[in-house]
């Protein structure tokens, strides 16, 4: 067995059981462009406080692509001293260099996160055989829980159901956060997956559906803003209470498509500083939001009921 870390919490084992609410959460900066390791840390334990099982560090809404890699280890290291086994840490550490990736994820594991997330090599678009001994070699390398992130619409290549159903016979292996968008391939995952082997929506608008399918939950963006609330519309599903699950879902559901307005995390790092978190600017290549896109972001907050928004 790979994964032998002892990694138990409020009754979670997080070998087998990552939670059901991760937000992958936006990475604060200062003025100057560095990262505000503090407001991390008061986002984090915000976001514990509502309704997230676990915080995501460093994926793509933390704009990865664009910390470097010393960023991203201080981050991993903050994060899990400060939460100190209060939730689910997971370290972003997956990239298209497989050797990288190695020595990433090792880092990360040095700096006491509960788990990794890696999303599929992108801009090389191997074939799934090269996806397959990708992670077959990390998962390998390292004790820590695995989660593999399919994300064809940004990485350019599909992580295909057959080659995620081979990648859960491995250990520490657990989970997909599953953003392909084709609840086809969802569903062939879940008919088939190990027991043990979890599925994540990757998609706030598909976490009902998914649910519905025998999914476990959903890495979020939404949850910085309705995170309790998504929360309470997966414990609501799993209790048999689907009418209530459908009307929470109806409600938010604006929510989640304007998260994705323009692109992530424009949208949600935007709101949040209108509520005031003041978790500073994108770094280029990324930039504000359109006037138009900003309305809307803006109408949405509103119609929640977040009446004080900061110009």
């Amino acid at each position: 067995m790979l994964c032998t870390k002892n990694l138990i919490w409020e009754g979670i084992d997080v070998r087998k059981d990552l939670g059901r609410v991760i937000t992958a959460m936006v990475t604060p900066f200062k003025e100057n462009g560095e990262v505000n390791y503090e407001k991390a840390v008061e986002l984090a334990e915000y976001l514990i406080e509502n309704g997230s099982d676990g915080i995501l560090v460093s994926g793509t809404t933390g704009e990865s692509p664009v910390l470097s890699d010393e960023e991203k280890v201080k981050l991993f290291e903050t994060i899990a001293e400060a939460l100190n086994g209060k939730a689910v840490v997971i370290a972003g550490t997956g990239c298209n260099s497989t050797d990288r990736t190695i020595e990433l994820t090792k880092r990360a594991e040095a700096a006491g996160v509960d788990a990794v997330m890696l999303v599929g090599p992108y801009y090389n678009k191997p074939p799934q055989e090269g996806f397959y001994k990708h992670f077959e070699k990390v998962a390998f390398s390292t004790n820590l829980p695995i989660m593999i992130y399919n994300v064809p619409g940004r990485t350019g290549k599909n992580i295909e159901a057959e080659t995620i159903l081979k990648l859960a016979q491995i250990d520490n292996i657990i989970a997909v956060k599953e953003a392909s968008g084709n609840l086809d391939q969802v569903s062939a995952i879940i008919a088939n997956k190990p027991k043990d082997f979890e599925v994540y929506s990757g998609d706030d608008s598909l976490t009902l559906p998914i649910l519905a399918l025998g999914g476990k939950g959903v890495v979020s963006v939404a949850s910085h803003i309705a995170g309790s609330q998504i929360k309470e519309m997966i414990l609501a599903y799993e209790r048999g209470e689907t009418q209530k699950a459908s009307e929470i879902h109806a409600e938010l559901f604006p929510l989640f498509k304007v998260m994705f307005v323009t692109t992530n995390p424009i949208p949600v790092k935007t709101a949040m500083n209108l509520l005031g978190w003041e978790l500073g600017e994108l770094k280029l290549p990324l930039n504000p939001p359109g006037e138009a896109e900003l309305v809307k972001i803006k109408n949405v907050l509103k119609a929640l009921g977040y009446n004080r928004i900061i110009s």
